[in-house]
């Protein structure tokens, strides 16, 4: 039996309505999962319309559990908080932010009480949410308080690359200070337990280093002698299948040919810029993305969360230009999360 999954908008006046359409005009997602978007109705029809995908039909539902999972047929929670013509594209609004965040609130309590398998989310604008009054730095954060979860993680997978961080949101003078022994080994558990997940029994893990050449002994830093050798040590001691640390510069290219599945980032962007350079690819001549792969997983959750790995895209939306390559990751990814999870717990 396929299980019913939600799935967020994000901001209206982003490109969310228009990849979720695009997405869910693929058959093959309704042979694996019950799509339900939680949204606005207003917002989805005008996607309809400039995407050209004026074929399918919106079915507005009040419960998740009243989804039928036609192909062809969306099926919308619509929380009713736009009207036709009540926002504009490319542009932080405050309502377009309060009502992006409701949805990701409602989505998050249907999956904690069991109605669906997981949430998918499309992306939000941290700015306007914060014009909202919800100070939050991201989805991550919110699926954190509203499950009460206090040891989570970020991961990205890609074609190739599955990357995993120890800090993600923090300045680089604060990541330098919370390389420690314990958040570097419970982000190797994270690791672990994220590939599982994936479908991944046994992983092979590598660890980057945080300085140049992994310090050169202490010359460049001495977060790895501190941090990170002895999480790997203790890691290895109860079996993990685990490596490093390794060289920033080479750890990524030697996960992509195959050494390793998956790397344990020390900071934000030295996991986010590998995971980008190798799905994303741009058309100079258009200013599209040709190709705009991989997905951002919250792994410690009691619940599964995936989302699309790029934010509003305020720039092309409202124009039918967005490619929704990455939201259709998400929505599969979540499917077989959702299943190895069951399996883990049964």
């Amino acid at each position: 039996m396929k299980d019913r999954m939600a799935i967020t908008m994000g901001d209206a006046a982003g490109i969310g309505a228009e990849i979720i359409v695009k997405a869910l005009s693929k058959k093959d997602i309704f042979e694996k999962t019950i799509p339900v978007v939680y949204g606005d109705l207003a917002a989805m029809e005008d996607a309809l319309q400039f995407t050209g995908c004026q074929e399918l039909k919106i079915r507005t539902i009040s419960r998740i559990e009243d989804a039928s999972g036609e192909y062809g047929v969306i099926d919308l929670i619509d929380f009713g908080f736009l009207k036709k013509g009540g926002w504009q594209y490319k542009k932080n609004q405050k309502h377009t932010g309060d009502a992006s965040f409701q949805y990701v609130v409602r989505a998050i309590g249907d999956a904690m009480e069991g109605k669906c398998a997981g949430v998918v989310t499309g992306p939000i604008s941290k700015e306007a949410i914060h014009m909202a009054g919800h100070h939050y730095s991201g989805h991550t954060e919110i699926f954190a308080e509203y499950t009460n979860t206090r040891n989570y993680a970020m991961l990205l997978s890609g074609n190739s690359l599955r990357v995993i961080h120890v800090t993600t949101h923090v300045s680089m003078e604060n990541a330098c200070k919370m390389i420690t022994e314990e958040k570097v080994l419970n982000t190797i558990h994270m690791a672990q337990l994220g590939m599982r997940l994936l479908g991944y029994e046994h992983p092979k893990i590598a660890v980057a280093g945080f300085n140049a050449h992994c310090s050169e002994n202490g010359l460049f830093g001495d977060q790895e002698e501190k941090g990170i050798i002895p999480a790997v040590e203790a890691a290895r001691k109860e079996g993990i299948h685990v490596e490093g640390p390794i060289p920033p510069d080479t750890v990524f290219c030697k996960a992509m040919g195959g050494m390793y599945d998956i790397v344990v980032a020390m900071y934000h962007d030295q996991g986010h810029i590998p995971i980008k350079l190798t799905g994303f690819r741009l058309d100079s001549r258009t200013n599209t993305y040709s190709s705009m792969s991989g997905i951002n997983c919250t792994i410690g959750l009691p619940i599964i969360r995936t989302s699309v790995d790029h934010g509003t895209a305020y720039g092309k939306a409202g124009e039918g230009r967005a490619n929704e390559e990455s939201m259709i990751e998400a929505i599969f990814a979540a499917s077989v999360m959702a299943e190895n999870m069951k399996k883990m717990k049964a």
